[in-house]
């Protein structure tokens, strides 16, 4: 009975690395806040055809919540959303130089649990969002967060639960996402100063 030889992995010769044989890195789900920030001209909220909520220049920020959120989580998104340098320095032509805060512009906050939409076939599965249910006064915290950080009269927010039309007028365009999980990375702390 004859056999035949093994193939031979074939090897890279500048990793060394079997290309047959490479680990396979699975993405881990996120299991945190977020927020997709968007700098506008300006931006409003209006509910059965009534505005609700509007701010000029600033930043609408959008904000899931997943079920696994802590105040921890509320705490880092605001820091972050406040300290983000998305504006220019008009006195000194620097671009990515400012906050909000800097700039007294406005904060406009948006509750969006289709951040965490997941799709099964065509069709969108929320059921890693906060449910509603807790998420109502999770969210009312994170928009007092806000206000206690900034100036209460400077941030706005949508109707939680309600069918909104959000309009906006996006500066740049500029959208920015973020996510809780990195308070764990410790380069945010020295990345807020600079």
């Amino acid at each position: 009975m004859y056999c035949l030889p093994l193939p031979v992995p074939h090897y890279c010769k500048h990793t060394h690395q079997s290309h047959n044989f490479r680990p396979r890195s699975n993405p881990k789900p996120i299991k945190a806040m977020r927020a997709v920030v968007q700098r506008v001209a300006c931006a409003s909220v209006e509910v059965e055809g009534r505005i609700v909520s509007e701010i000029g220049p600033g930043l609408l920020v959008l904000v899931g919540l997943h079920d696994s959120d802590s105040t921890s989580d509320a705490e880092y998104i605001c820091r972050k959303v406040l300290n983000m340098r998305l504006f220019p320095n008009e006195s000194t032509g620097r671009g990515w130089d400012q906050n909000v805060m800097q700039r007294n512009y406005e904060v406009l906050l948006v509750s969006q649990f289709t951040l965490y939409g997941i799709l099964k076939g065509n069709k969108p599965d929320f059921h890693v969002a906060m449910p509603p249910q807790k998420a109502k006064p999770f969210y009312a915290s994170v928009v007092e967060s806000f206000r206690n950080s900034y100036k209460p009269d400077a941030v706005k927010d949508g109707v939680f639960g309600a069918m909104m039309k959000v309009n906006l007028v996006n500066d740049g365009p500029v959208t920015m996402q973020i996510d809780s999980q990195s308070p764990k990375n410790s380069n945010d702390v020295s990345e807020e100063q600079s």
